[in-house]
């Protein structure tokens, strides 16, 4: 006896690419508004500078006509990288961030194990002075300081065995002023990443016999590790974008010239000698060697995690 089974009536058995394809159809829906802002912020505008970086303005004919945009391929490129000042910039960058990292590192790390430490009292009054400085606006602070630093106004000028605005104490004024901003924004993350290491190893540490700074270099710092190597990378881009410090010690000694810093090498071009195909090559170039470190330092925080 054969049964016969009503096609309308038979079980319907889901397909099993389904939910593969609604994860998929979510994850595109939800990567959509980052997609846009990436797109818009970043993506666009370093297209827009690569395209101005091969171009330049020209007088036409006899002048009377104006400027017209020549298309010079990688001429730009060669001029920044040949100008003696454009070079000059780039070893100031490289001198203030071999000061003033490591410094600011130190002390942000030394000032988070402190406030994570049990024998700190009233954390959150500290951790709220430490980040006051971060808080001040950059020129604001920057004002402060070079009034502070200015011989006949501010008092370090007497106070300190050297002269702040000179050609050899400007650098360390800067790397100063740079490290008082934004060590307490560095103490903060520092001091999150401590508060989540598990308590029952700082326990099991304390038993085996293991003091304070035996814990803090053995079971602390190595467990934040990611969060130092990811401080380190904005650290190191801020480091060369350089600009506000400087910018305002302009005004206050001959030492900082207008092209001090890469940042400010462009900032002439575009907005002083209206270069914008210059300007524009140096800040690709700016942006290439940012990429190119972030990318060695995660790669040297990848080995060392593994």
């Amino acid at each position: 006896m054969t049964t016969v089974v009503n096609p309308s009536k038979a079980p319907a058995y889901a397909d099993p690419r389904r939910p593969g394809r609604r994860r998929r159809s979510t994850g595109v829906l939800l990567a959509a508004p980052f997609a846009v802002l990436l797109l818009c912020t970043v993506l666009v505008p370093i297209g827009y500078a690569v395209y101005l970086s091969l171009f330049t303005d020209r007088l036409s004919g006899l002048g009377f006509d104006g400027y017209r945009q020549v298309f010079t391929g990688l001429a730009n490129y060669a001029d920044v990288l040949g100008d003696p000042a454009a070079r000059t910039s780039v070893l100031h960058v490289a001198g203030y961030a071999l000061i003033h990292i490591p410094v600011m590192f130190a002390g942000a790390l030394l000032i988070a194990l402190l406030l994570n430490s049990a024998t700190v009292r009233l954390r959150q009054i500290w951790s709220l002075a430490v980040f006051l400085p971060y808080a001040v606006p950059g020129v604001i602070a920057g004002l402060i300081w070079a009034y502070l630093y200015s011989p006949g106004i501010g008092p370090l000028n007497d106070a300190l065995p050297f002269d702040p605005l000179s050609d050899f104490g400007v650098l360390p004024s800067v790397v100063n002023m740079a490290t008082w901003q934004w060590m307490g924004y560095n103490v903060i993350i520092f001091y999150t990443a401590l508060q989540t290491v598990p308590r029952e190893v700082l326990e099991a540490a304390r038993a085996d016999g293991a003091g304070a700074i035996r814990t803090a270099l053995s079971i602390k710092l190595p467990m934040i590790r990611p969060t130092v190597f990811v401080a380190l990378v904005f650290t190191t881009i801020g480091s060369l974008q350089l600009f506000t410090e400087p910018m305002v010690l302009r005004n206050f000694t001959g030492t900082v010239t207008s092209t001090w810093t890469p940042s400010l090498y462009i900032y002439e071009a575009a907005f002083t000698s209206n270069d914008y195909g210059r300007a524009a090559a140096a800040s690709v170039l700016l942006a290439a060697a940012s990429a190119l470190l972030s990318a060695l330092v995660m790669r040297l925080s990848a080995r060392r995690s593994r």
